[in-house]
């Protein structure tokens, strides 16, 4: 049972990753106000990641890099990625969904202890 829980936890955070990527483009490319589209994709992917760990609090290690892969994958290789304010948006992005699975561990965690 465990290695289902991982393997659903990896396929729920690339999901989530595919999901987050429609969405910046096309809300940034509909609006032209990146700004707003990066808010709503750092929630999406916040709240993907705390409800992920939760199932699974094993996944913290792994869901947080998967969630965020094309946000990392853009750090490496968008030259412009670190001059302009877009780092701020994404850093911001990655701390908030760290801190969402981090919360999510505990509450599951809780939710556990409570049962037993």
């Amino acid at each position: 049972k465990p290695a289902e829980l991982h393997s659903s936890s990896i396929v729920l955070a690339v999901f989530t990753a595919i999901v987050s990527a429609l969405i910046l483009f096309g809300i940034g490319e509909g609006t032209g106000n990146s700004t707003v589209s990066y808010v709503i994709v750092d929630l999406l992917i916040a709240l993907a990641c705390f409800y992920i760990v939760k199932q699974n609090p094993a996944s913290i290690w792994y869901v947080p890099v998967l969630c965020n892969g094309l946000g990392i994958i853009a750090a490496f290789i968008e030259p412009k990625f670190w001059i302009t304010s877009l780092w701020i948006l994404n850093a911001s992005g990655w701390g908030l969904s760290v801190v969402a699975s981090v919360i999510g561990a505990v509450k599951s965690k809780r939710v556990v202890a409570q049962k037993a």
